[in-house]
């Protein structure tokens, strides 16, 4: 038995062909949640506008109270002549971001994009063909790291677990099935996201596995979700920005940190999984080498632990905070 949210009916993973009507790049609404970026996802966005073909429409969901000023000028420059469409939120959070993008956007096929990527070629057309069966709700593209090459490659975990393709190398060339996801770069169809409700917006702090969660309740209605490495974007992880303002976790007392994956367990894993999980995290967090070399530091991230455990626990007894919208044709 689960201790996850309450089951969702999702009548499209059942009552679709099995073959649906093919989509083209201008059904794709490219969406680029921000925060704290300003060359980088100005150059993220410059080469997507170089897209041949292009998307529908390029949504920057921009979180960044105050850019550098040629960064306000260029993205208010796209923005007025029309190519792309910029939508300021005030709190900064991942998951409430791409809710925001979800319910605005115009195309079938919402593709989320990190703001710090150099997109492969092609990329839309990519992500609209690969959803060739009706039961494709989600597809995850190839992400190369800067360490990284593609790889040919497959996922080690097995089975249906709570950690089932924690470890799926997105950087693979194989295409596959996949029980998890990558915000950084996803599509989905935009109907059916909104009809299980979009993204959880209890995960809170840097949102650690939200879009796993997504990913198993896609799952649970039914639904696939497929790797496309012929979809390809290179990660550049810039310096600055994006989750790296949350600091250093590991010599924190802060619960931003963990929170999140503590919820997804809390919310998702089988009654005998949860405390396992719980406790390999806590073992994990507090004995890496920076805390073998530094263990004045163990106590202090504890408490950080602790005060996210109690946090999600918090977070699961109010119940998900999911999209409660209902999208015409």
């Amino acid at each position: 038995m689960s201790l996850g949210t309450p089951h969702l009916s999702q009548s499209w993973a059942t009552e679709s062909p099995s073959v649906r009507e093919p989509f083209l790049p201008q059904d794709v609404s490219i969406a680029i949640p921000t925060f704290g970026r300003d060359e980088v996802l100005i150059d993220t966005l410059r080469a997507c506008l170089d897209q041949s073909p292009l998307a529908g429409e390029i949504l920057v969901i921009d979180q960044t109270p105050c850019h550098a000023p040629a960064a306000e000028r260029e993205l208010n420059d796209w923005h007025q002549a029309g190519r792309i469409r910029w939508e300021r939120l005030a709190r900064p959070s991942i998951p409430v971001a791409m809710n925001h993008a979800l319910k605005c956007a115009t195309g079938r096929i919402v593709l989320f994009l990190d703001d710090d990527i150099v997109p492969g070629p092609g990329l839309a057309a990519s992500h609209a063909v690969a959803y060739n069966d009706a039961d494709i709700v989600a597809v995850v593209g190839q992400i190369v790291q800067p360490w990284q090459q593609p790889a040919d490659i497959a996922s080690s975990t097995p089975g249906s677990c709570l950690s089932a393709d924690f470890d799926f190398p997105f950087h693979s060339t194989r295409r596959a099935e996949l029980q998890n996801a990558m915000a950084g770069h996803m599509s989905v169809i935009r109907e059916q996201a909104l009809a299980i409700g979009g993204f959880d917006e209890n995960f809170r702090g840097t949102a650690y596995r939200f879009e796993t969660e997504f990913a198993r309740r896609i799952l649970r209605g039914g639904g696939r979700i497929i790797f496309e490495p012929a979809a390809s974007i290179r990660h550049l992880r810039a310096a600055r920005g994006g989750t790296r303002t949350a600091g250093n976790h590991l010599a924190s007392a802060s619960p931003i940190h963990g929170v999140g994956d503590y919820y997804f367990a809390i919310g998702n894993g089988r009654y005998s999984e949860i405390p396992v999980y719980i406790l390999r995290r806590m073992i994990r967090e507090t004995c890496t080498r920076f805390h073998l070399r530094r263990p004045w530091y163990i106590p202090v991230k504890l408490v950080g632990e602790i005060r996210a455990l109690c946090w999600a626990i918090a977070l699961h007894h109010q119940g998900p905070a999911l999209i409660n919208t209902t999208v015409k044709s």
